[in-house]
C-alpha cells in the first residue's frame, strides 16, 4: 500500500493534498464575512504550533540521527549549517519582493491599491498631476512662483504624510479607514484616472499579479521542499519513518488551511468577487506539489546530502513560523488566542506523533 510506494510518488500525493488543504481554507471566502478575524488568527496560531513540533521530531530529529552515523562528534555541524541555510534561503528570498510585499500573509496589502509606493513610479507621479488638474509643465511653472514655492511644498508635505501614513499601515497588516463619501469619491477619481489610461491599469494590475506570485512562491516552496525530503529520507534512519513524514505533511497541509484563507478573506473584503478570491488563495499552495518532486528526487540522488537537506527544510519552516505567521496573527489584537490555539497545535502535533504509528498500520498493514 502507501508505505511501500515509491518516495517520489508518495512526495507527490502528500504535497497534492497539502494543496488541497489550501484551497479548502480558500473555499471558506464563500461561508464566511471577511470580517472574521479571530478565526483566522486561531487558525494561524494553531498552524504555527504544529509546524514547530513537525519540524523538530520530523526534519530535525533524523537530520541529527543520520550526521551521528556519518560524523560522530562533529554530527553538529551538517545540522546547524543546513538550518541556517534555510533560513536564510527564506530571508534573502523576501528581500527580492518588493518593501511593500513584506510577507505573503500581508501581499494582499499590495493587491489592494491602498499603497502605490511600488507601482510605476512614473505612472503614479502622472497620476498625482492628474489629481492636481494640472499638466507637468503648468505644474513646473507654479512651482516656480513664490506662491508656487508655499502650495508646493505644502502639498509634497501632503504627499509625504499620505505615503508614510500607507507604508506604515501596509506593514502591519492594516489598511486605512475611510468613511463611505470619501471612499466612493477616491474610487471615482481613482476610475476616471485609470480609465483615460488603459495601459497603466494594465500594468498596475498586471504587477500587483506578480508580486502576489512572487510572495506565494517564496513562502511555499521551502514547505514543498520539507515535504519532499522527509518522504525522500524515509527508512534511511531508524527515526525517518514514513508515519513522521506523514505527519510532516499533516502539519503543512494544517498551516496552509489559514494561509488560504488569509489570502482569500482580504480580498473578498476588498470587494473581489469570491470565485476570483477563491482562484488567488488557492494559488498559494500550487507551487508546493513541484517542490516535493525536486526534494524527494534530489534526496534519493545525494543520500549523503540528507542531514544538510532535512535541516535546510526545518530552517525555512521555523523562519516561516516566526516571521510571518506569529506575526501575522498578533497583528489584529488576537495574540492571546493564538498563543493558545499554538500551544494546542503544538501539543496535537506531539500526540499525533504517537497515535499515527497505529492508524497507519491498521489502515495500511505493511505486507
Amino acid at each position: 500500500m502507501i508505505p511501500n510506494w515509491d518516495p517520489v510518488l508518495q512526495a507527490l500525493f502528500a504535497s497534492l493534498f497539502t494543496w488541497g488543504v489550501t484551497a479548502l481554507g480558500a473555499a471558506l471566502v464563500f461561508v464566511l464575512p471577511a470580517s472574521s478575524r479571530v478565526f483566522l488568527d486561531s487558525s494561524l496560531g494553531f498552524a504555527g504550533g504544529v509546524m514547530t513540533a513537525a519540524s523538530f521530531w520530523s526534519l530535525l530529529a533524523p537530520a541529527i540521527e543520520i550526521s551521528e552515523n556519518q560524523m560522530g562528534k562533529l554530527a553538529f555541524v551538517p545540522v546547524a549549517v543546513g538550518f541556517a541555510l534555510g533560513a536564510l534561503f527564506v530571508h534573502f528570498s523576501d528581500c527580492m519582493i518588493p518593501s511593500c510585499v513584506n510577507a505573503e500573509l500581508t501581499v494582499i496589502s499590495a493587491i489592494s491599491g491602498e499603497c502605490q509606493g511600488t507601482n510605476a513610479p512614473g505612472v503614479m507621479n502622472e497620476m498625482r498631476i492628474k489629481k492636481l488638474g494640472e499638466d507637468p509643465a503648468a505644474q513646473r511653472t507654479r512651482n516656480l512662483s513664490p506662491s508656487g514655492d508655499v502650495n508646493g511644498l505644502r502639498h509634497r508635505s501632503r504627499m509625504l504624510r499620505s505615503e508614510r501614513n500607507c507604508e506604515e499601515n501596509v506593514e502591519g497588516g492594516r489598511h486605512l479607514q475611510m468613511d463611505e463619501g470619501a471612499e466612493d469619491a477616491n474610487n471615482t477619481a481613482r476610475s476616471s484616472e485609470l480609465g483615460s489610461n488603459p495601459s497603466a491599469s494594465q500594468l498596475l494590475s498586471w504587477r500587483r499579479i506578480l508580486l502576489l506570485i512572487m510572495a506565494v512562491t517564496v513562502h511555499n516552496f521551502p514547505e514543498g521542499l520539507a515535504v519532499g525530503v522527509a518522504f525522500g529520507g524515509v527508512g534511511k534512519t531508524p527515526s525517518a519513518t514514513f508515519e513522521k513524514a506523514f505527519n510532516l505533511a499533516f502539519g503543512i497541509g494544517l498551516q496552509n488551511f489559514p494561509e488560504g484563507l488569509a489570502v482569500s478573506l482580504p480580498l473578498a473584503g476588498f470587494g473581489y468577487s469570491k470565485w476570483k478570491a477563491f482562484l488567488y488563495g488557492q494559488m498559494s499552495g500550487m507551487v508546493e506539489p513541484i517542490a516535493a518532486l525536486l526534494g524527494a528526487s534530489l534526496v534519493l540522488m545525494m543520500e549523503f546530502a540528507l542531514p544538510y537537506a532535512l535541516s535546510f527544510a526545518a530552517g525555512a519552516m521555523i523562519y516561516v513560523v516566526f516571521d510571518s505567521i506569529i506575526p501575522e496573527a498578533y497583528s489584529r489584537g488576537n495574540g492571546k488566542m493564538s498563543s493558545l490555539f499554538a500551544i494546542l497545535g503544538f501539543m496535537g502535533c506531539v500526540l499525533a506523533l504517537f497515535l499515527t504509528d497505529s492508524i497507519l498500520t491498521l489502515t495500511f498493514p505493511i505486507a
